[in-house]
Order: structure tokens, then C-alpha cells, then sequence
């Protein structure tokens, strides 16, 4: 029997995410547009979306925080391009975005002195094993399997390569190490909701050594370049991008850092997401059927959280009907608006994909819990007979 009530607001989306509670358009009303980005007011604005940040996240004085171009893949990349083939690279790979930048480093830019360290999906590779005289390139929080690194205890502090971390579906919800990360990257439309092809782009004093005094051996597009006459572009990191970005979206992440501020800052943030797993954790526990991607809690996602099918009858199935029964299942609860965008990343074993961070309310993931059964039992019925 299906359920009686929905989640009001049945965004479970990875990414763009769920607006913050109570956004309407309106929230807008006070944007730039009609103005050029490099006008005062313009400039204000985007000047304001970094402040907030560093405030918000407490990020240290000394770090440079940017506004650049393409989103996450955009701050990933022109890292990579503008930073990489100082020093052999250690590429840490366990879900879909790892293996991009892996695919970036070793056949776009063809480093030959660089090694894949390659776990498979709910699991983390052996940290001990990177090579930190290397520079390392890694995820803090895999979005497409729900594995996170537990923490930055791994990440030596003696360091002579640079720790390059893409964080975007791990900062606001978990608490970065800002003096182990040398680059950290993310986008907008992760935790605090804002909207897609804006990226940001934190570089620490030993990142900002590597631009001024590196010179890669290869072209770089204007998008990516940091600097200029062997000096950093300071302008930004104070609000001058590199090109035009959306004056609405920069709006729209203004709203959601006041937000931020309003429900306690990054507690307050992690706090939310930390209260949606607890809802995901509890119902896993009583169900036989459902378990999380990640098999170790420590490196559990508190964001993008995966959960595998384990019934008998599921495992049995080969892959083609596995991935048919959870699109299924993913298509369901859609058609219901009980729950959009359920459906695991395309690469990622099938299964369901349900994002917790903090714009997510809990009271809509306790809503959706009953129709996450009701779906279940729909394709055991159609999926089960076959398996039999």
C-alpha cells in the first residue's frame, strides 16, 4: 500500500541540490543584474560570496579564495593544468570523479611520472601508501559511492608535494583540515544549494609558492591561467573573475551563506547533515534489504549517501536487471513525488543515491523512508519472480 504522506519538498538531488528551506525567487530580489561583474556594486557582491565564505567555513587568513569558471571540473582542472609536473603524482581513485581526474592527469596531460592508487566502490585505498614527497590529488568525500576520507590524520604535515583536494560534495557538511589541504576545490550547487557552473577555488601559501615560481610545459587557456608575469593574479581573490559569472546565481549564494550563518554557522551546517544520515543510518538497521555502499561507518558520507540492494533475490539477478530493478525503483518514487532523483551515478553499482546535506530537511528523508519500502516491494515483485 502506498504511503499517505510525501516530503514537501522531495529534492534528493547529488547535485544541483536541494534549495536551502523556505528559498523562493524572491530571495533574488537584490541581485546585480543588468550590471557589468566589474562594476563596484559587482565587484561588492562577488567580494561578499568570499567573505562570507572564509567566515563561515574558517578558513585561515593567509589561504586565497577564488571565484573561477566551469564549477568544480573547472577549479579541479586549472589546478591541475597550472600546478602539476613539478613533482611526481600520486592520483587517489575510489568513485567516478577520482577516475576523471586520474583520466585528466595521466592521458590529457600524460604524466608519466605519476601512480593510480585505486580502490573499489565502498572503499577507501590504502592511505598509508601515498607518498607524500609527491604531489596528491584526491576527493575528501566521493559523491558517486558515498566514501569520505575519515579525516586528515593521513596527511603529513611535513609535506613537500601538495595535498589537492576536491571537496565539493564534502565542505559545509564536514570539517576540513584547511592546514593539511594546499588547493581545495567545490562548487556552488553541492551542500548549500546555490546553482551550477560557479566554482571555488581555496589555494594556501605552498599552492600559491607552486604558481609563482612553476611554469607548466604545456598551454594554458585563459580560464586557466593564475598569474601573470610570474606573479599571482591577486584580483580573483578579491572578487575580479577570470569571465562573466551569473549575477543572479552569485545572488543566490550570498542567500545561502546568511543562511549558513543563521542555522550556526559550519556546526550548525554539519549538524543538519550529521541528522540526516542518523535517519538514513536507522533505516538500514531494520531493513535486511538495504546497506550502505560504504562498508566502514568512519567513512561514511554524510552527504551523498549510497545504499546497495543485499536482498537475495537482487544479488541474483545479473548486472543488466540489477541496474533495470533500481532505476526502477528510482523511477517510482518520482513519478510518486515522493522522492526525485533517487537513481545511482551511472558507473556506480546500482543501487539508490540520496543526498543528506544540510539543506535537506530531516523531516522530508523520515517522509520518504516509508516509500523507499513501498518501491522496494514494487520490484521485488517484478524483479524477484526472475530471479527465482
Amino acid at each position: 500500500m502506498k504511503p499517505n504522506a510525501r516530503p514537501q519538498r522531495p529534492d534528493f538531488s547529488s547535485g544541483p541540490c536541494a534549495k536551502r528551506p523556505g528559498w523562493t525567487p524572491e530571495a533574488l530580489h537584490d541581485a546585480a543584474t543588468g550590471r557589468s561583474h566589474r562594476s563596484k556594486l559587482g565587484k561588492k557582491k562577488l567580494a561578499e560570496v568570499i567573505e562570507r565564505t572564509r567566515a563561515v567555513l574558517g578558513i585561515p587568513a593567509g589561504h586565497r579564495i577564488g571565484i573561477v569558471p566551469a564549477s568544480d571540473t573547472g577549479a579541479v582542472e586549472m589546478t591541475l593544468w597550472s600546478m602539476l609536473g613539478a613533482r611526481p603524482v600520486d592520483i587517489l581513485v575510489w568513485e567516478s570523479f577520482g577516475e576523471g581526474w586520474a583520466t585528466d592527469i595521466v592521458k590529457q596531460l600524460k604524466l608519466k611520472d605519476s601512480r593510480t592508487l585505486k580502490a573499489s566502490y565502498g572503499e577507501l585505498p590504502d592511505l598509508k601508501q601515498v607518498d607524500w614527497s609527491h604531489d596528491v590529488v584526491f576527493t575528501w568525500n566521493g559523491t558517486t559511492s558515498g566514501v569520505r576520507v575519515p579525516d586528515g590524520s593521513w596527511i603529513a604535515d611535513d609535506r613537500a608535494g601538495l595535498a589537492i583536494c576536491d571537496a565539493t560534495s564534502a565542505v559545509f557538511a564536514q570539517d576540513l583540515p584547511w592546514a593539511k589541504l594546499d588547493v581545495v576545490t567545490w562548487s556552488w550547487q553541492k551542500v548549500m544549494g546555490g546553482e551550477g557552473a560557479h566554482g571555488m577555488l581555496v589555494l594556501s601559501p605552498r599552492a600559491v609558492e607552486r604558481l609563482t615560481t612553476y611554469t607548466p610545459p604545456w598551454p594554458l587557456p585563459k580560464i586557466f591561467r593564475m598569474t601573470s608575469g610570474g606573479k599571482l593574479t591577486e584580483g580573483i581573490f578579491k572578487g575580479e573573475t577570470i569571465n562573466t559569472p551569473s549575477m543572479l546565481a552569485v545572488e543566490d549564494a550570498i542567500d545561502g551563506l546568511a543562511w549558513g550563518e543563521k542555522v550556526g554557522g559550519l556546526e550548525g551546517l554539519m549538524a543538519r547533515s550529521n541528522a540526516n544520515l542518523a535517519v538514513m543510518e536507522k533505516f538500514v538497521a531494520a531493513r535486511p534489504w538495504a546497506d550502505f555502499l560504504a562498508r566502514v561507518p568512519a567513512t561514511r558520507s554524510n552527504t551523498s549517501v549510497c545504499i546497495n540492494i543485499v536482498a537475495p533475490w537482487f544479488t541474483a539477478l545479473d548486472a543488466a536487471k540489477q541496474a533495470a530493478a533500481a532505476k526502477k525503483m528510482a523511477d517510482m518514487l518520482e513519478a510518486e513525488n515522493a522522492g526525485y532523483d533517487l537513481g545511482h551515478y551511472r558507473d556506480a553499482p546500482p543501487g539508490l543515491r540520496i543526498w543528506c546535506g544540510a539543506t535537506v530537511e530531516v523531516a522530508d528523508l523520515e517522509a520518504l523512508v516509508p516509500w523507499l519500502d513501498w518501491a522496494y516491494a514494487e520490484i521485488e515483485k517484478e524483479f524477484g519472480a526472475k530471479a527465482a
